[in-house]
């Protein structure tokens, strides 16, 4: 057996071995892949099927010099391989380890970080328009997958390269899936390209290219590939429209080619498309036959790819079946994803009210406003979007939503951390960023039951709200047959106090009952409160404890600055009061990867950490308690 890729400090390496010896490293690779990942968990499907597309990459262009941008950047496991990171690749997704993303930071080979989708072309073109002002000759790559053609950055990127730069090499890699299968008319478009009587001559056409002309002049190698790749649909396809000339579709798994197509490409002076076929999951059945659950999942068995069932029902999933039920009970009840139905669970509901299900592809913007459109004429649209990714739709939010009152309602899945995906994926700033817009109600339930009763609350309410929870499991409340409405800005009291009130917003409710119960042994009175909603604020609690306590603590699954203890403090402000307020939050910076409980630990998100800042209140509060005795 072969060992090519312990040879492989840097992407020299590469070039230093034959055709042949590229074909048997690629399937070193994904042995190294299928056991390393098994351990870890992480994408493994989408990295399987960039192997010899990276390999190929790698052998013609030279990192750091030349620039290679990867849309998202989960698949970069195999660039991370070959340039430099062997020795550290069982350690991808741990603490301390190597990013599951491209992450600058982290290596000089790492041009570009990423974590959503939809960023390379407008990246890579950047990067080029500033080479061409430097006056330099570097190539820039970008690799994008089929699915970041749904998002409409990728098309503002497009409308403005031929515009503004004279080189660059935009690599699709068409694989039909994103999380899920694509869906739009884009997925239909590459299809009917693919699937072109004429696409059945081009793999052995191209090969015979190769084959006879490799070694002559690079002018006689284009003239003979644009007689045989290019064009094979005329000159009115789209990325031609858009001013790059097309190549393609070629087998992204046929490393002669692949080399020699780069290597023909990178003597072009004009920007290009490759559209280069692969499989995701290719080399291990089981993430071909299963590519949704291979995209990216926790550790699984090498052998036969089976992961550890947890015999809970997670978040997401108490959501999609909520949601069935509201479904079942109001015929306006629709369903929207943006290429999300896996990751958010409304795969679930799907079966159930397939004409009432959405997914528009990965489109945040398109989302909000598309659900927006829904709410004018009566529909209740359910948006379910990752806390992270809805960032991307802020403007849609304020303008088109919450602007003209309309009742969308944002299920925000992985509010919170999101542990071994880092920074890209913490779900940890959407208080900050939705709390300050007008008219919007946001909700956090404290488990699985209060969730189901919260979307029952968005449903009766007539404007637009939002609910964060976290990824994962839950306590394992179990839920109610039909959910119950909440009253909205209430917050729950769950145990009365005098001394100190302790605020456990949503999945840190347990904290907060977990200092009460410690000072208690002081002999102090304490109240735990579960907030349930953090616009609007419940400001006659928020100031009656403010009154009749010494001390306010605030616990919180998100950044300190503009959250929920931020709201508390205002609130205070705005009655007059001066009680100290402990606030327990994320710090003011970006989270690394990492086990969540190790994070929380690290960052002070404990009850540990908690006891720690209100030591001198609760001392003064036990002093002024034997004076006035």
């Amino acid at each position: 057996m072969s060992n090519h890729l312990s040879t492989i400090k840097s992407p020299a390496d590469v070039k230093k071995l034959t055709i042949p010896q590229l074909t048997e490293l690629a399937q070193e690779i994904r042995d190294r892949l299928i056991q390393s990942v098994a351990r870890t968990g992480g994408h493994i499907g989408p990295n399987l099927g960039v192997v010899e597309l990276t390999i190929a990459m790698h052998y013609v262009f030279d990192t750091p010099k030349d620039s290679f941008v990867f849309d998202v950047s989960h698949q970069a496991y195999v660039h991370k391989l070959l340039t430099g990171r062997e020795d550290r690749f069982d350690t991808i997704r741990q603490p301390g380890g190597l990013n599951g993303f491209m992450l600058r930071t982290e290596s000089e080979h790492d041009s570009f970080g990423a974590g959503h989708a939809g960023t390379a072309l407008s990246a890579a073109l950047g990067m080029a328009v500033a080479r061409d002002l430097n006056g330099g000759s570097e190539h820039i790559v970008a690799l994008a997958g089929d699915a970041a053609f749904t998002c409409g950055i990728s098309y503002e990127a497009l409308n403005n390269v031929a515009a503004q730069t004279k080189r660059l090499i935009i690599v699709l890699n068409d694989n039909e899936w994103s999380i899920d299968k694509n869906v739009g008319a884009i997925a239909g478009y590459f299809h009917k390209i693919v699937t072109h009587p004429r696409f059945t001559y081009l793999h052995d056409r191209a090969s015979e290219l190769i084959e006879r002309f490799g070694g002559k002049t690079a002018k006689h190698l284009q003239r003979k590939a644009e007689e045989s790749v290019k064009g094979l649909l005329g000159p009115s396809m789209l990325f031609e429209e858009f001013g790059l000339d097309y190549y393609g579709p070629i087998d992204g798994h046929d490393l002669p080619l692949l080399v020699a197509t780069f290597q023909f490409l990178k003597a072009q002076n004009k920007p290009v498309v490759l559209h280069a076929l692969t499989q995701k999951g290719r080399g291990f059945q089981p993430a071909m036959d299963k590519q949704k659950k291979f995209h990216g999942l926790g550790p699984y068995d090498p052998e036969t790819g089976e992961t550890s069932a947890t015999g809970q029902k997670t978040y997401s999933e108490i959501f999609a079946e909520t949601l069935v039920k509201l479904a079942n009970n109001d015929p306006k009840v629709v369903a929207i994803t943006a290429a999300m139905p896996n990751g958010t669970a409304l795969d679930l509901f799907r079966p159930y009210h397939p004409g009432r299900y959405f997914d528009v592809g990965i489109a945040e913007e398109h989302a909000v406003i598309f659900a927006a459109g829904m709410a004018t004429k009566g529909y209740k649209p359910f948006c379910a979007i990752y806390s992270t990714f809805l960032q991307r739709a802020f403007d849609p939010i304020v303008h088109d939503v919450a602007l003209q009152e309309l009742p969308v309602v944002f299920c925000m899945d992985r509010g919170g951390l999101s542990g071994d995906d880092g920074p890209t994926h913490h779900g940890l700033f959407d208080i900050s960023y939705l709390r300050c817009i007008p008219n919007l109600v946001h909700m956090v339930p404290k488990d699985e039951d209060e969730l189901a009763d919260m979307m029952q609350t968005a449903l009766l309410h007539s404007g637009p709200s939002a609910i964060r929870y976290p990824r994962g499991n839950g306590p394992g409340t179990a839920v109610k047959a039909q959910p119950t409405a909440l009253e909205i800005g209430k917050a729950e009291v769950i145990e009365e106090g005098s001394d100190v009130a302790i605020f456990g917003l949503g999945a840190l409710l347990p904290m907060a009952k977990e200092m009460a119960a410690q000072l208690r042994r002081y002999g102090l009175s304490v109240a735990v409160i579960n907030p349930r909603f953090v616009k609007p604020i419940d400001r006659e609690c928020v100031e009656r404890y403010g009154r009749s306590c010494g001390l306010l603590v605030t616990f919180e699954d998100h950044v300190l600055s503009g959250g929920y203890g931020s709201a508390v403090l205002e609130a205070l402000n705005t009655a007059e009061i001066n009680t100290p307020v402990v606030r327990i939050g994320w710090p003011d910076q970006f989270i690394e990867h990492g086990k969540v409980d190790a994070l929380r630990e690290k960052y002070g998100i404990s009850v540990k950490a908690a006891m720690e800042q209100a030591e001198p209140y609760v001392q003064a509060l036990l002093q002024g308690r034997l004076a006035a005795r």
